[in-house]
Parts: C-alpha cells; structure tokens; sequence
C-alpha cells in the first residue's frame, strides 16, 4: 500500500471547479514534482495534503490513516512556503524550534534537535541572526529546517525556490534534493518550472486546468509525453501534423514526405490524420544513418545559444528548430540554404 494516497479528490470554490478528480500514490521516501502553469491548481492540492484546504470530495491517507478532515496539527507534516515565512522577531534557532515547542516538547530535546538541524543546512554558527541578517538562500534553508525539526512523515514545499536567482537556485535545489535522500522523507514539491521538477523528481506530475496529464519518471515525461500540453509545457517541442498512410506498417507522410514511427500505433487508431512531435536535440542535419527519417527543408535562421547552436528551418507549413553542439569543425549554415534533416523513427512520439 501506498505511504501517501489522494483518491478522487476534488476542489470547489463556489461553482468554480479548481481540482478534478485527482488520484495520486505515492511511496514511502518518494519525490513528487506537481508542474503545471500558475492556476492549474497545484498549490491547492499541496494545501489539501498540508490541511490548509478541505477537500470538496475525496479521501487523503498518509501511511494507512485517513486525515482528509484532520487538522494540519494532527497530519504530522512540515511545510515550506515560497516566501519563507520566517517569524521576523525571532532568530533562526527559535524559528527552527517553533514547531517544537508548540508540540511542547522538553528543551533538552528542542536544544538538540536545533543543533541536529543547523549542521543539517550547514549553518552552524548563524543560530543568532535574525531573519533580516540573511540571504535568500540562507532564508530558505532556516525555513527548510524547521520544517525538518518536527520530523514529519511528508514535506510539502510550495515553489520553496522561486524567489531565488538562477544559482542560488541551482545550488539549492541540489541540497534539497540530498537531504531528501539523505532522510528518506517522503515528498510534494510544487513547481512551474520544468527544469527543477525534471532534475530532483522521482516522478512527475503534470497538471493542467485543475486535471491531471500525466503522471511518469522524468525522462518518460521528457521524452514521451501523452498529450499536446505535456508535450509543449515541457521543454521546446516541434509538432508536426501527419497524414496516416498506412498504420500497419507505421507509416505517415508530412508535407508530402513519408516517414516511419516505430511506436504511437495505439494513438493512431483508425484517424487518417495525427499530430507528431519531435524535440529539437533529436534531429540532425546533412548525412543520414541507414534507417532515419529524412525531411527535406530551407534554413530559415541560425540562433547562437552558447553550448547550444538552434537552427531554424522551414519544410512546407511546419518551422522545425534543430539543436546541435556548438563544436570545431561544425558546418556553417546560411539563410535559404537547402538542407536535409534527419532522426531516427522511435523520436517520433504520436500525440493523443
């Protein structure tokens, strides 16, 4: 049985329904990512879990108990809030003790807890300061310790990152992600940003209007999406509208060109058209491996991105973007060149 489970749950404010059905299992020591654009309704679940919302239908279990009306005292669950909510008259050591000494826990206990939890987020000699006396970065890590001080059985963090700067971001989510580990904590992460939900997660939970996509590992979210959203919320996509030629044999033809997909039959069904979608690292231009699809295109703009070189190019209706390595010896592409573009057939994913 699943440590945390959501079953049907549902959220209504008025006539607006805002969560749909929800259905979630997570495992012991699990970490979850909820993605999806702002109003998709995953802080609310995120507050549903936490008891800061009821559930307008539906059952929450937390390792066989049904808390879907307990208070948020009586779940035994640590929160981290996006804008810290650090106690601005207290310094970090009783921020981290608060939730103790609520639960009326012995100071000896409460003194050595703290002391546990500032080694915890390395930042040992900080106990005095006050919330103003640090940075960002250092914020949210007191915040992330006094989530830890009461040791809850799930950590809910809600978009605990985005009021950082890209490295401090980076950094910091890499410490969340080992002390996770570090802990076997089971954990909800509330994100819109792909890159954090892809990069820490277990699994990942693409939400959209309040609905569930997706559910999947990183890389099936990645690189096999089952739904146009999934496949244009997350990373840079290119979607190709095919005509079925022959769905036996997995053949498609676009602009006129045939190509073969290897896997997507099921989603064909017996429609004469599709959608087809291919990330821009999979194609290649010039030479082409025995056994690729090949598209015949006019470069339409070469964009220098660093590491990355995207070239634009256009076949019929359809813009593609191409990544490739920005390398020695790499061919320079020029505006209303001809070129070929090339990728091996399994990179081709059918969209539902």
């Amino acid at each position: 049985m699943a440590f945390l489970t959501l079953s049907a749950i549902a959220k209504r404010f008025g006539q607006n329904t805002v969560v749909h059905g929800f259905d979630l299992a997570v495992e012991r020591g699990e970490f979850i990512s909820l993605l999806g654009p702002s109003g998709c309704g995953k802080t609310t679940v995120l507050r549903m879990i936490a008891g800061f919302e009821t559930p307008s239908a539906g059952t929450i279990m937390i390792d066989g108990r049904d808390v879907t009306y307990k208070r948020p005292a009586e779940r035994n669950v640590g929160m981290v809030f996006q804008a810290y909510a650090l106690f601005p008259n207290m310094n970090v050591a009783d921020n981290i003790a608060f939730g103790m000494k609520v639960a009326n826990r012995p100071k000896a206990e409460i003194d050595q807890r703290v002391t546990e939890m500032l080694e915890l987020i390395s930042l040992p000699d900080l106990a005095a300061r006050y919330p103003y006396q640090l940075s960002g970065g250092q914020q949210q890590r007191v915040a992330l310790a006094r989530a830890l001080a009461v040791k809850p059985q799930v950590l809910l963090l809600d978009e605990p990152l985005s009021a950082l700067d890209a490295k401090i971001r980076v950094s910091l989510r890499e410490e969340i992600r080992a002390l996770q580990r570090e802990l076997g904590i089971t954990t909800i992460f509330v994100t819109h940003d792909q890159e954090e939900a892809l990069s820490m997660s277990d699994r990942v939970v693409v939400m959209h209007q309040g609905r569930v996509e997706q559910i999947g590992t990183p890389h099936a979210i990645y690189n096999t999406p089952k739904t146009r959203f999934v496949a244009s919320f997350v990373g840079t996509l290119n979607m190709l509208n095919a005509e079925i030629k022959d769905a036996a044999a997995g053949l498609i033809a676009v602009e006129g060109q045939t190509l073969r997909l290897t896997n997507g039959f099921d989603a064909i069904g017996s429609t004469t058209h599709c959608t087809v979608a291919l990330r821009p690292e999979a194609l290649g231009i010039g030479d082409a491996k025995p056994g690729d699809n090949v598209l015949s295109c006019i470069i339409e703009d070469v964009q220098f991105l660093g590491a990355i070189v995207r070239v634009k190019a256009r076949c019929g209706t359809h813009s593609l973007s191409v990544d490739t390595f920005n390398q020695a010896g790499q061919p320079s592409w020029t505006r209303g060149d001809k070129a070929e573009i090339h990728f091996a057939p399994e990179h081709l994913v059918v969209l539902d």
